[in-house]
């Protein structure tokens, strides 16, 4: 076991490790992006979401573009950190992380056309 915080210290400096990560995300403006998206969208979710289980559905694939955001920027920060000469894997795992981010967009707007359609039609 390797030696470090336990219990609530622990959990204490996890959290702000977890906010410098979100810190450090808004400088991307890709991130600042999908956040005003989840602005609009969050709310939204509320009026086209017939029962909470259609609610939650949309939140939670709004909820998966941030997190596929998220570890896209985690994945170009340490490949840049690396180097920033081409190289055929670093170019690789950034195109495969920003893949990630695309289908999740893709997942975003499927889920939200379904669950419309079976409000409006």
């Amino acid at each position: 076991m390797k030696p470090g915080y336990t219990g609530i210290e622990r959990i204490r400096k996890a959290s702000q490790f977890s906010m410098k990560g979100l810190q450090a995300a808004w400088e991307e403006s890709a991130f600042r992006q999908e956040v005003a998206l989840g602005v609009a969208l969050v709310p939204l979710s509320f009026w086209l979401g017939q029962t909470l289980v259609e609610t939650a559905v949309l939140i939670t694939s709004y909820a998966i573009v941030l997190i596929a955001e998220l570890l896209n920027t985690a994945i170009e920060a340490v490949v840049d950190r690396v180097g920033h000469e081409h190289h055929d894997l670093a170019g690789r795992a950034k195109d495969i992380a920003s893949a990630a981010v695309a289908l999740s967009l893709l997942l975003l707007g499927a889920v939200w056309a379904l669950v419309a359609a079976h409000r409006f039609l």
